[in-house]
């Protein structure tokens, strides 16, 4: 006879297959729909703010795993703050402005930007970035991330502009910008001044030479016949620029001779020089303090110029002859020696890095080839001693990838000495997660020069700046400054190009230095940092659905020098505060061996293919999985981990869906005096779940809180709890309160478990929702986080079951023994005798449900005191268990082998209980 129709067999319309990719576009489209985003910020109007300020992503390119990466974590926070109930907008924003779109402009459309209208040219830059906003917005919406997408923040918005030239006005009124002459970063490839926050260190293989300077004057001290002093550059093509020859004034310098010649250095290197440049046989011939050698003059080698022999504190022994070569128009420590000394400022490179004619026998030559053109110049007058190659860590333009140099020239500065003090201080207000991030950023802001923020490009906001045309003079007033933003905050930067002069400033505007009343514009834009860096002015301040200070800044740990710093530098420098009350940090995506990703290794992992192979909730799970704070590695084989573990939370949910087709939540939800032991307890361990996956959002620790759930699930939920409940699921009458109990427990699990994972993976939970009885909300996004409920705790009770939990362990192990000796096949074959001390006895005879459930066995025999275990048995944890082959016949409803089976004639393949059970239904055998 066929006994499924008395079963309560789990019956859903939940798939048991995500088909993430096909099934994510419609939940997206339906949360368009409903316009979720407003729905959850009107539901948390009037509420405490939470604001994380969004870090602009650039305007360039398809998002990347990094970008993922980055915008997953910013969601996950929001998702949960607001579930937490705080009011939480998400308002994106994204970096126009700056080289790389120049670039793309002048590569892919073929123009040449000195010959266009700068009008015309921007034009065509705004649209190219506006196109990848549009991009990137489709792409950072098909991940799943919720904002205010229809009203983002834009850089190369009108009201952002005027807002940043007003920022640059205060900074200007209160003394910190300056113009001056100084060694600055120069992208040649760029042609354009870069910060330091847009250089980064890549390997170069250099030339390493070792030079002898001709002694002119010893004044008394050197000898000038057939002596040098000797220098080591990894740079050859700077020696047309030398002035001078540094020493350090503490450190001893010795006098070699090595035949008819003689040579100075640190004493310290010494023998380490002449074993490199291959001189054998020498001997030390005297020895002086740096000091004692200020005054000594050299003779360029291959000029008729004069080098002075000078005193600095940046020498080191760490390399080289302890005598630095000094080009003060090539290094930023050699210019301010050059301007101590008087020396003056040779800069003989132009804007594209080809030397001009102050390097006579060089001219037009790029400095790169140049390094050639001058070791052979130093070999021919006999000044070189060696020639070497070293592969070393060289600044390189972080747009273009390529080499940059240190390069003289005028430009715009925000004086740093002027606020340094506040920004130290105003980091110690900061929350840093991790927290070396505040001793990383306080560093950078303690040892950081002055902010070269001026750049010769078009494609940019203007440097609001106007010069005298009679005597040169810049003028920078509060009344410009006003009446350019006015311009703008209407027209846009580009009337800066559009307009003239007289247009541009305010009626009878005199120069205060010679009174005349003809201007010039400046030609330069704003550095882009400085662009992002006003975000918090622009955005914060003036955005009435965010405040100022952000709450959160979030990015990766490149921004302690890039977007946290500049921000910090413009709030302190206009407001004497940090833009944020706290600073989250993420490091960099590797492979899966730990390797940098790049194209030409053919290592890189594109989001979009991935959300189209797997879903955007396995890369989102992803993102949780890692512990994001060091740098993070994915490849094909752990998203496929990750799937699997997606698999076994989705049929957790499939699973509890399904065995509560039948139950509704207003009238067969049971109060907690009312539940089984075991229900209670498995609502104690969820409510241990809650306190510790909410403390890991809080603290930002996602790994946690996706360990924590997968365990819970994995373990908890299907090794134990949901396996112990099949039995009375399955074959209980429906009503039967055993069944209502367990369905009670399950039916709280499930909208806990459901509200902890939404900010993680927001598609399935929201497709789990629908599915869920009793809801209201359309959306597990209009809910509330999960609270402890300290009323359902109960020590002594989790104590016992815990206990349990160990001891079942025992008994578990038995059983696979014994299927692995094939004495038994399932675990409902098997009878096991326990053979308990006596604190166990105690422990299993007082245990609430039957312990044949909980086992998942046919019989359970607790063996007496005195008995020991006949034969073979596993002994472990105060139990000793012994398996055999249960008595009886399998029941064909239960599948439990017990001996009553057959004693009802009208039922002969069922167990009494069974039995009782179908009659409750009014089945009769057929």
């Amino acid at each position: 006879m066929d006994y499924s129709q008395t079963l309560n067999l789990p019956k859903t319309d939940f798939p048991m297959r995500g088909n993430l990719p096909k099934r994510e576009p419609e939940i997206q489209k339906w949360w368009d729909e409903i316009d979720i985003y407003h729905q959850v910020q009107k539901r948390r109007q009037g509420r405490p703010k939470f604001v994380l300020h969004d870090g602009p992503p650039y305007a360039n390119g398809d998002i990347h795993i990094g970008h993922a990466l980055n915008k997953t974590l910013k969601d996950i926070i929001i998702r949960f703050k607001s579930l937490q109930g705080y009011d939480a907008p998400y308002v994106p924003g994204w970096d126009t402005h700056g080289l790389p779109i120049e670039h793309a402009i002048i590569t892919k459309k073929g123009i040449d930007r000195k010959k266009v209208d700068p009008v015309e040219f921007r034009e065509m830059c705004k649209e190219y970035a506006l196109s990848f906003v549009e991009r990137q917005k489709e792409q950072f919406k098909r991940l799943g991330v919720r904002g205010d997408w229809e009203n983002p923040y834009l850089t190369l918005r009108p009201q952002y502009e005027a807002k940043q030239i007003r920022l640059f006005g205060e900074m200007a009124r209160k003394g910190y910008i300056y113009r001056g002459l100084k060694s600055v970063y120069w992208s040649p490839s760029s042609e354009t001044a870069l910060a330091e926050a847009e250089v980064e260190y890549r390997d170069k293989r250099s030339p390493s030479i070792y030079v002898a300077f001709p002694v002119k004057d010893g004044k008394g001290i050197l000898p000038v016949e057939n002596t040098a002093v000797v220098i080591w550059t990894t740079t050859p093509w700077t020696i047309p620029a030398n002035l001078a020859i540094a020493v350090h004034a503490d450190f001893t310098y010795t006098l070699v001779r090595a035949g008819e010649r003689r040579y100075l250095l640190a004493e310290e290197l010494v023998d380490e020089v002449m074993k490199t440049v291959g001189i054998e046989r020498f001997e030390r011939v005297g020895s002086w303090k740096g000091s004692e050698l200020e005054g000594v003059v050299c003779r360029h080698p291959f000029y008729d110029r004069e080098s002075p022999v000078i005193l600095g504190d940046h020498v080191t022994l760490d390399a080289g002859t302890g005598c630095v070569h000094t080009a003060p128009g090539h290094g930023e420590e050699d210019f301010l020696l050059g301007q101590k000394y008087g020396l003056g400022v040779l800069c003989p490179v132009d804007e594209k890095g080809r030397f001009t004619s102050e390097a006579p026998g060089f001219e037009g030559m790029f400095y790169d080839d140049a390094n050639k053109a001058v070791t052979k110049k130093l070999e021919e007058v006999g000044a070189l001693l060696k020639l070497g190659f070293i592969t070393h860590q060289y600044p390189h333009d972080w747009r273009t990838k390529k080499p940059v140099i240190f390069r003289a020239t005028e430009q715009w500065f925000a004086s740093i000495d002027g606020f340094r003090q506040q920004m130290l201080e105003a980091i110690k207000e900061v929350k840093w997660t991790p927290p070396w991030g505040e001793v990383r950023i306080g560093n950078m802001i303690a040892e950081r020069s002055d902010w070269c923020i001026s750049r010769q490009r078009v494609w940019g906001v203007p440097l609001p700046i106007f010069y005298c045309e009679k005597c040169d003079h810049p003028l920078i007033t509060e009344e410009t400054i006003d009446r350019i933003a006015s311009i703008f905050e209407k027209e846009g930067s580009s009337a800066w190009y559009a307009k003239d002069v007289k247009e541009l400033l305010p009626p009878g505007v005199r120069c205060p230095e010679c009174g005349h009343d003809s201007f010039r514009k400046e030609t330069d834009t704003m550095d882009v940092w400085f662009d992002s860096g006003s975000s918090h002015a622009a955005v914060l301040m003036e955005d009435e659905r965010l405040t100022w200070p952000a709450d959160l800044y979030l990015e990766g740990s490149d921004q302690y020098r890039g977007w946290f710093n500049s921000s910090l530098s413009t709030a302190v420098a206009t407001t004497g505060r940090a833009p944020y009350k706290g600073v989250l940090s993420h490091g960099f995506t590797l492979d899966g061996e730990g390797r940098k990703m790049s194209k030409s290794l053919g290592n890189t992992v594109e989001p979009n293919k991935v959300i189209q192979s797997y879903g955007a909730d396995i890369l989102r799970l992803w993102v949780a999985s890692v512990e994001y704070q060091a740098d993070v590695r994915i490849s094909d084989d752990i998203l496929k981990q990750i799937a699997e573990v997606y698999r076994k939370i989705r049929n957790t949910f499939r699973f509890l869906l399904g065995n509560l087709y039948d139950f509704d939540p207003a009238s067969h939800r049971l109060n907690w005096e009312e539940l089984n032991a075991i229900d209670r307890y498995a609502l104690i361990k969820l409510q241990r779940l809650v306190d510790r996956v909410t403390k890991a959002y809080e603290r930002y620790e996602f790994h946690l809180v996706y360990h924590s759930i997968h365990t819970f699930c994995a373990v908890f939920l299907s090794q134990f709890y949901l396996d112990v409940l099949k039995d009375r699921l399955y074959t209980q009458p429906a009503e039967s309160k055993l069944r209502r109990s367990s369905q009670t427990a399950m039916y709280e699990i499930l909208l806990a478990l459901v509200k902890m994972v939404s900010p993680i993976i927001p598609h399935t939970a929201d497709e789990v929702w629908r599915h869920i009885p009793g809801t209201e909300e359309v959306s597990v996004q209009l809910t509330d986080f999960p609270t402890v409920r300290t009323d359902w705790l109960d020590d002594s009770l989790e104590k016992k079951w815990d206990r349990f939990l160990d001891l079942r362990d025992v008994v578990l192990k038995a059983l696979e023994e014994a299927r692995r000796e094939k004495m038994i096949g399932n675990s409902l074959g098997a009878m096991v005798t326990l053979y308990p001390s006596r604190e166990v006895r105690d422990l299993l005879e007082g245990m609430e449900e039957k312990l044949e459930q909980l086992f998942i066995v046919s019989k359970v025999e607790i063996a007496p005191p005195e008995a020991a275990p006949e034969g073979r048995a596993v002994t472990g944890d105060g139990l000793s268990v012994r398996v055999s082959t249960a008595p009886g016949e399998k029941c064909d409803r239960c599948w439990m082998v017990l001996p009553s089976v057959g004693n009802d004639p009208d039922h002969p393949g069922l167990c009494d209980r069974c039995v009782e059970t179908v009659r409750q239904v009014g089945l009769q055998a057929g």
